[in-house]
């Protein structure tokens, strides 16, 4: 694989893997035990910390792409493997 097919792929997992990461950790002002602004969703984050979200986006996202490469190297996970419908043995007309 190319050094810019594997960016490319990379940055793809790194934009899936924002919306993994982030629900997680996000407190409310509610929860928090702040004043609710008018005009804001009760759902808002108190505080959003873009930078610590960035680490964890990049942590997730090169632990996925780590493990995207060792299949792509080794093979563990074709798409023979996964074939739910047995279509490889289909005969064709």
């Amino acid at each position: 694989m190319r050094w810019t097919s594997a960016l490319a792929i990379y940055v793809l997992f790194w934009s899936f893997s924002v919306f993994l990461v982030l629900p997680f950790g996000v407190k409310t002002t509610r929860e928090v035990g702040g004043e609710h602004v008018p005009g804001q969703a009760e759902s808002a984050p108190h505080e959003f910390r873009s930078g610590r979200t960035a680490w964890r986006v990049t942590v997730v996202a090169t632990v996925l792409f780590v493990l995207f490469q060792l299949n792509y190297n080794y093979g563990w996970i074709t798409p023979q493997t996964v074939d739910l419908f047995d279509r490889g043995n289909m005969v064709t007309r």
